[in-house]
């Protein structure tokens, strides 16, 4: 059985302000502690092509206002559209500000969400509405208890921070094994 540690990841993340990447950075870190190498690009400096090599991919994406979508990855839609992510595993974290924009909290993530399974995409790590304070989101499930992937409040719950991700974490690397193993 491969476990991830095994398998050539990639993270993915768009960012104005460098908050994405710095979430990025963590999660890597912990990912590490899991015996995994992950090669870290920005999505203004990828291609398509580039995002096809990997087996497992971890996109990062702000929500910015009112549910508006980070420039970069705007520009980079046609190309994860005309990808074919059908042999790839994608895990999915969010930035939003659920104090400040609780009608849009981490939508962006629902729309990446949106594109990575159009693109074909085996969608993993989904997390847990509770312990969030929102009144809407494009990124959970119907019944609002599950967020696509991992919600990260850094505005207002940065305190949370660093044990979310390192819980999520976990959870892919588990949710990765089980996959492999069905």
């Amino acid at each position: 059985m491969q476990h991830l540690s095994d398998r050539n990841i990639g993270l993915v993340f768009g960012t104005d302000t460098g908050n994405t990447e710095e979430i990025g950075e963590k999660i890597i870190a912990c990912l590490s502690k899991h015996g995994c190498v992950v090669e870290i690009l920005n999505v203004t400096d990828t291609s398509a092509a580039e995002i096809q090599n990997f087996d497992v991919l971890i996109m990062g994406i702000p929500t910015w206002d009112f549910g508006g979508i980070q420039e970069d990855w705007e520009d980079f839609e046609d190309s994860i559209l005309s990808t074919n992510l059908s042999n790839t595993i994608v895990a999915l974290y969010g930035l939003g500000d659920q104090l400040g924009y609780g009608d849009y909290f981490v939508d962006a993530m629902g729309w990446l969400h949106e594109r990575a399974v159009k693109a074909g995409a085996t969608i993993i790590g989904e997390w847990s509405t509770e312990g969030y304070d929102f009144e809407a989101s494009l990124a959970t499930d119907k019944e609002k208890t599950k967020f696509c992937g991992l919600a990260i409040d850094d505005d207002q719950q940065f305190h949370l921070t660093d044990e979310r991700i390192g819980r999520w974490v976990a959870q892919i690397t588990s949710e990765y094994t089980q996959l492999i193993a069905a």
